[in-house]
C-alpha cells in the first residue's frame, strides 16, 4: 500500500522514517504498561529493534514464547498458570498489529494468534465465558459469577484505531469485580475482523446487532458501553442512536476530527489500511464528528481525557461532554492518551461510574 500524503512512497518507507522508532516505542510505552505488557520485556523486545518494520515479527515472538510456557503449564496440570500465560500471550500478539505494517498476512497471523491465546486463557481462567460473533464482529462475553445467575448489568467494551479486545483486559476485570457482565468486542476493521472488514462510521448499527445477540444470551439487562480512544466515538454513536444503552463512557475519545490533511501521516496510513482505500479513509475522517449528535444522547455519559493527551487533527472530549444532555466531564491532568500512566485516576472511578448508571439511574 501507499501513503496518500507521501505520494507512492511504500508504507514501509514510512515505517523507516529517521526517529520514527524511539518516538513510537516511547509514545506506547505507557498504553503498554497500562494494558498489562511486562515493562522490562517490552525494553527488550522494543530495545531489539532496527526500525519499525520488525516490530510485529518481535512482538510475535514474545507472544509465542509465552505460548510455549503456557503450555508447559498445562502438561504439569498448572492451569491457573497456562490461563494467566495465554492471556499474556494475547496482549503481546495484540500489540504487534498497532502499525500500518505492510505485510497484512503477518499482521493478520498476529491478530488472529491474539484471538486465539485469549480463547485458550479464558478456557482455563473462565470456562463459563461465550463465545459472540457474527461476520462483521467477535468478542468475549463473560459474566461475574462464571456463566451462572443473571448479571445486574452488560457492559459493551468497544475498542480503537488500532486497539482490539486483547487490549483492555484491566478494563473488562474492574468491570467484573463491580458486578456487571462484560462483552469485549472487535468491531469491523477492529483486531480479529480487521483482514475481513473495514470500519464502520455508523458503529450504532453493530452496537445494535451486539445487544440482539447478547441478549438472547442473557435475556434483558441494561446495558452500557465504554469506548476507548477512537472507540469513545463509536460508543457515543451507540448512546445517540440506540436506546437499549442506558449509560455510557468514553475514554480518550475524539469529539471530531477536524479534516484528513490535519492528521499525522502515520495515522493516515492506519486510516487508509483500517477503512479499506484512501477514499474510504477520508470519508471516514469526514464522518468522525460529534457535533450535533451529542446532544441526541439522552443517557447518563461520562467522558474522561488525559491533559497531556495531544494528537493533530483530534478535538478530545470536552465538547462532547458540554453538549450531552446529561454529559460528564473527568479531566486527569497528568493523563496521556489512554492513561495509561494514570490507571488509578480514572479506572475505578469509571467503573464505579458506569455500575452506578446502570444499576440505579435507569430513568
Amino acid at each position: 500500500m501507499t501513503d496518500p500524503q507521501q505520494g507512492n512512497a511504500p508504507a514501509d518507507h514510512l515505517l523507516t522514517t529517521p526517529g520514527l522508532l524511539p518516538d513510537f516505542i516511547a509514545q506506547n510505552r505507557s498504553r503498554a504498561f497500562g494494558a498489562g505488557l511486562d515493562p522490562f520485556a517490552y525494553e527488550r523486545v522494543t530495545g531489539g529493534l532496527r526500525d519499525l518494520l520488525e516490530w510485529p515479527v518481535a512482538f510475535r515472538a514474545q507472544g509465542q514464547r509465552l505460548v510455549a510456557a503456557a503450555e508447559a503449564y498445562a502438561e504439569g496440570g498448572a492451569g491457573v498458570s497456562a490461563g494467566e500465560a495465554f492471556k499474556a500471550a494475547a496482549r503481546w500478539f495484540h500489540y504487534a498489529v498497532l502499525l500500518p505494517h505492510p505485510d497484512r498476512a503477518l499482521t493478520a497471523r498476529a491478530a488472529a494468534e491474539a484471538d486465539a491465546a485469549m480463547g485458550r486463557a479464558l478456557a482455563l481462567l473462565d470456562p463459563g465465558h461465550l463465545r459472540v460473533e457474527e461476520e462483521s464482529y467477535a468478542g468475549w462475553l463473560r459474566t461475574p459469577d462464571g456463566g451462572g445467575g443473571s448479571p445486574a448489568a452488560l457492559v459493551i467494551v468497544v475498542p480503537g484505531l488500532d486497539s482490539s479486545k486483547e487490549e483492555f483486559h484491566d478494563v473488562t476485570e474492574a468491570l467484573l469485580r463491580r458486578g456487571s457482565a462484560v462483552f469485549t468486542m472487535d468491531g469491523p476493521g477492529q483486531g480479529v475482523r480487521a483482514a475481513t472488514t473495514v470500519f464502520e462510521a455508523d458503529y450504532q448499527r453493530v452496537l445494535s446487532r451486539v445487544v440482539d445477540a447478547v441478549e438472547e444470551r442473557l435475556g434483558p439487562v441494561p446495558v452500557g458501553v465504554l469506548g476507548l480512544s477512537l472507540g469513545g466515538y463509536f460508543a457515543a454513536m451507540g448512546a445517540a442512536h440506540e436506546p437499549r444503552i442506558r449509560a455510557a463512557a468514553t475514554v480518550s475519545g475524539p469529539y471530531r476530527l477536524t479534516g484528513w490533511d490535519d492528521t499525522v501521516p502515520f495515522v493516515r496510513a492506519t486510516l487508509v489500511q483500517r477503512a479499506g482505500s484512501p477514499d474510504a479513509a477520508r470519508e471516514f475522517v469526514r464522518r468522525v464528528d460529534l457535533r450535533g449528535t451529542a446532544a441526541r444522547i439522552a443517557c447518563p455519559l461520562l467522558v474522561v481525557d488525559g491533559g497531556e493527551d495531544v494528537i493533530p487533527g483530534v478535538v478530545n472530549g470536552a465538547p462532547l461532554a458540554a453538549e450531552a444532555p446529561r454529559g460528564e466531564y473527568l479531566l486527569v491532568p497528568h493523563g496521556d492518551h489512554l492513561l495509561g500512566n494514570a490507571r488509578a485516576d480514572w479506572l475505578p472511578r469509571t467503573a464505579d461510574w458506569l455500575t452506578t448508571a446502570l444499576t440505579t439511574r435507569l430513568g
